[in-house]
């Protein structure tokens, strides 16, 4: 993946050039393209923020402008799109181009069908020049730049093709002789204008699941100052600026309520249609909706660092990366060009030398034909059409692929891991009991594990602190605290030494666990942790957390779907086994720390399979990034999503089911897309050649063979927009 934070320079006989990151730094070490022009060093910061622009197939190129890809001669398109619908002033000049090429080339059509004399020759220049030196203007700068960063594409072909037949025929104006070729080269130049116009048109919609994300967020907020409420823009929005949100209107930012209550309708990140009653103290994500209640929160995550503007972002560069599958296509189109142009110059000289006359007319249909009919423009959007419509379509599904390599991989997975905690339970435990060994009372043990666990990052502290507070209990301000991985938290409360954890921790201190089995009266699916006060058992303290409602269902359609459904927990065997049985998941993994769960997974991966880690929390994402596609819910840690190649914002494991199905649709849409454009080439050029002149004696003429290859592509995007209808 292309990164802007990291650009790299280096030195290449005496001139400096700057690359995006240190991949595209070590693919061009030894001979950097024309493409990556010297420059003069630049800050970082500079660079990142300049480079706006880049090309859908080929994410490596950036630009601190709009303009043409100089590999692959598409359209540059923004990295971080607007919200709204945008105009596309490539769009609109390639329409108008098209347009007048076509009105201008239907009579030129008329002309070819009829006897030319002196006036009619000179009529078809006067119609065709316009279209091929006007209308193909940018195929033919496209044709140069390949040439120049001698990287052979598409439009070096077009530009070929057109340029042959219209130069033959203006010479052939000049000199009298016959015939003309004024006509292909004009409907040539049409074609791959309407081709593109297509394209375009096609890319466009693939970007709408980005412009609707985008959409969810209010376009300005208003902001509570000590003058009274002013209105400003989204952008102008500052960490710690009160805002004020009117019932009905869409939370500007992600933040906290400072004042009032109501129901927030937080569907677009949930998936649940039931608004959230929220008030003072709880937090919000920007672009969800207030319901009837007033409120004024105060902004904590503004711009980029909103959970929405994160979304955005990995769809962004989830459509822009590049699938394993992609690296056939590109093997076979370094090649191609150059291939395409010797058979062209070839099936020329053979007919200019042993063809039926007039050989030098039909050495040129010939040569032209073939460069225009195996235009590998099919072959370059297969795998990124698929990519960047089924990525979209993901996200309007709750699923957010980190990039293409996930969503090709993930069909390909026998085996999933899946946390317990905020997986296949709620991940929102509440305090069962409390039970306090001689010599301590359950309330004085509560405050202080509530104290100490209110500064621990564990899924179940704060159930414990929720459960103390609503007793009524004070808590105290804990110092010293050192969360202890997979074991608990210990630290200092009212100047006494104090730890919460399991029974392993409770080794740790010295102190025998079967000591402690008597204060834990544990039901099957509940959670206990032990205190420890000044080096003495205090107590145990219980936390539920309730098994998610469609769990069970989900875990069967899994496993039906050929999946091998493991739990991974660091929780007490009894209660993992517990939540495994009224889930039915058969293999659970209990007790073990977060490098454990990285090495469950590696075990799994050394035996042949092909893994999936599901979870939430910090202690997950080791095995996240370990697995061959970690999978995050939408409601968890930061460091989770950080670390997975999925994430489920609805936080469902059904989510795992439907990007299942997108996946091998997706996988499948682009193994058909590569075979429609290898198959068109493979009998394409041939014919185009005269391989079936000695059997039937025809040959394709040059607008036949741009309507061919017109076809082929938009077959190719056709193809690919049918993924928006998937079933999920």
């Amino acid at each position: 993946m292309v990164s802007l934070d990291a650009p790299e320079r280096a030195s290449f006989e005496g001139k400096t050039f700057v690359f995006c990151c240190s991949g595209c730094h070590g693919k061009f070490e030894k001979d950097p393209p024309a493409y990556l022009s010297p420059t003069k060093p630049a800050p970082a910061p500079a660079r990142a923020a300049g480079a706006a622009w880049t090309c859908p197939m080929h994410p490596e190129v950036r630009r601190d402008r709009a303009g043409d890809c100089p590999l692959c001669g598409m359209a540059l398109e923004p990295v971080e799109p607007a919200a709204g619908a945008q105009p596309n002033p490539e769009l609109a000049d390639m329409s108008r181009r098209f347009w007048i090429g076509a009105a201008l080339s239907a009579p030129l059509m008329a002309l070819g069908m009829l006897p030319l004399g002196a006036v009619g020759r000179w009529l078809a220049l006067a119609l065709a020049t316009p279209v091929v030196l006007w209308g193909g203007r940018p195929f033919f700068a496209r044709a140069v730049a390949s040439v120049a960063n001698r990287h052979a594409n598409m439009f070096t072909l077009i530009g070929l093709g057109v340029a042959v037949a219209y130069g033959y025929s203006l010479v052939a104006v000049l000199t009298g002789r016959s015939p003309l070729y004024f006509e292909p080269a004009a409907v040539i130049v049409t074609l791959v204008a309407l081709g593109q116009l297509l394209e375009l048109r096609a890319r466009q919609r693939t970007g709408a699941a980005i412009r609707a994300l985008l959409d969810l967020a209010p376009p300005r907020a208003v902001r509570v100052g000590p003058s009274g409420d002013q209105e400003i823009a989204l952008a102008d929005v500052r960490a710690g600026d009160r805002l004020r949100v009117r019932p009905g209107e869409k939370l500007p930012v992600d933040g906290k309520i400072v004042e009032g209550a109501s129901a927030v309708d937080e569907s677009m990140l949930t998936g649940e249609p039931i608004p959230v009653e929220k008030r003072a103290g709880d937090a919000v994500v920007g672009g969800t909706v207030n319901g009837s209640g007033a409120l004024v929160m105060v902004a904590e995550r503004v711009g980029g660092d909103t959970v929405l503007a994160r979304i955005v972002k990995l769809v962004g560069e989830a459509q822009r990366s590049r699938a394993p599958i992609q690296q056939l296509a590109d093997v076979v189109a370094g090649w191609f060009v150059p291939a395409v142009i010797a058979v062209a110059v070839i099936a020329a000289v053979v007919w200019a030398v042993a063809g039926a006359p007039p050989r030098l007319a039909h050495a040129l249909v010939a040569g032209v034909s073939v460069l225009i009919i195996a235009c590998p423009c099919a072959l370059g959007l297969a795998t990124p059409m698929s990519i960047m419509v089924a990525t979209g379509k993901a996200a309007t599904v709750g699923v957010l692929f980190r990039d293409a390599q996930a969503l090709q991989t993930l069909q390909a997975v026998d085996t999933l891991l899946v946390d317990k905690t905020g997986t296949l339970t709620e991940g929102k435990p509440r305090l069962a009991w409390v039970t306090a060994a001689a010599g301590s009372d359950e309330a004085g043990v509560l405050r202080l594990a509530a104290s100490l666990e209110r500064s621990s990052e564990h899924p179940l502290a704060p159930a414990i602190v929720r459960g103390a507070e609503a007793r009524g209990l004070a808590l105290a301000q804990a110092g010293d605290v050192e969360a202890l991985a997979g074991r608990g938290v210990r630290g200092r409360v009212d100047g006494r030494a104090v730890a919460v954890g399991n029974a392993r921790l409770l080794s740790e201190l010295g102190i025998d666990p079967a000591t402690a089995e008597p204060l834990a009266f544990r039901k099957e699916a509940e959670t206990v942790a032990f205190v420890v006060v000044d080096g003495t058992l205090a107590g145990a303290i219980a936390v539920a957390d309730a098994v998610k409602p469609r769990a069970a269902e989900i875990v069967a359609a899994l496993r039906a779907d050929g999946l091998r459904v493991v739990m991974l927990t660091g929780d007490a065997r009894a209660t993992a086994e517990a939540v495994g049985r009224a889930v039915g998941v058969d293999e659970v993994i209990a007790e073990v720390l977060p490098a454990d769960k990285a090495a469950a997974v590696a075990r799994l991966q050394a035996a042949g399979n092909k893994v999936a880690m599901a979870g939430d929390g910090i202690n997950d994402a080791p095995a996240l990034a370990r697995a061959d596609v970690g999978i995050a819910m939408g409601t968890g840690t930061d460091v989770a999503l950080e670390s997975a190649g999925v994430t489920l914002l609805h936080g469902d494991l059904g989510g795992i089911l439907r990007a299942r199905r997108l996946s091998r649709a997706t996988l499948a849409n682009i193994k058909q897309n590569l075979f429609f454009a290898f198959f068109y080439n493979a009998l394409g050029v041939p014919i185009a050649a005269g391989a079936l002149v000695p059997l039937f004696g025809w040959q394709p003429s040059p607008e036949l063979a741009a309507a061919a290859m017109a076809a082929s592509s938009v077959s190719v995007i056709g193809n690919a927009l049918r993924l928006r209808g998937a079933r999920t």
